[in-house]
């Protein structure tokens, strides 16, 4: 048992070269996509053999979304409580590592359609960049269900996405770039209303 933990568990690169990497990975996949970035894109890009990509990540997938949930242009949003279910959503959307960050946007557009033909890829961006942001977000939701500000039966789970879910629609189904602008509609012209549900306001 501990011999096969010991064989999953794969050698970190060493000095700030994993770092490097990673950045170098996201890059990539915001100029080419996942299906066109290769592991030599990425060694080529990070100054790295191949060799050393594979001692650390076995897959593809591996590194990608390793590089997406770690790396400095994809930070976590900071879980803010402001006091108010707008405010803690004008501050996750619209600050660092919120929807108008270039980077962040760029990396899913091209992740956005290998994510449903690659399984690996769907698994591990599911559980290791999604399941910490999706976190954060309960959260926001949870202290707005305890401060009454989401009315008797509305579906909190349901809720908590369509604000995501609205803003990857218009960027890309509609070509509309994420704003502040346009956050602040979503948030006040669906979240709000939709979170009082039948309570007068």
């Amino acid at each position: 048992m501990v011999e096969s933990a010991a064989v999953r568990q794969r050698p970190r690169v060493e000095g700030g070269r994993e770092e490097e990497i990673l950045d170098a990975t996201v890059a990539v996949v915001a100029e080419l996509g996942y299906d066109r970035l290769t592991m030599d894109a990425v060694a080529t890009a990070a100054k790295a053999s191949k060799a050393t990509l594979y001692r650390r990540w076995s897959t593809k997938a591996d590194l990608v979304v390793d590089a997406i949930s770690r790396a400095k242009g994809c930070p976590l949003p900071e879980d803010v409580d402001t006091g108010s279910l707008r405010g803690d959503l004008v501050s996750m959307s619209c600050g660092n590592g919120g929807f108008t960050d270039e980077m962040p946007m760029s990396v899913i557009a091209g992740l956005v359609t290998a994510l449903h033909r690659d399984p690996d890829l769907q698994k591990a961006f599911q559980e290791r960049f999604l399941a910490p942001r999706m976190q954060v977000t309960r959260k926001v939701y949870e202290r707005a269900v305890g401060r009454g500000e989401i009315g008797p039966g509305v579906d909190v789970e349901l809720l908590s996405v369509t604000l995501p879910a609205l803003i990857v629609h218009h960027a890309y189904i509609l070509g509309v770039p994420p704003t502040d602008d346009l956050i602040l509609r979503v948030i006040d012209n669906v979240i709000l209303p939709a979170a009082r549900g039948s309570q007068t306001s």
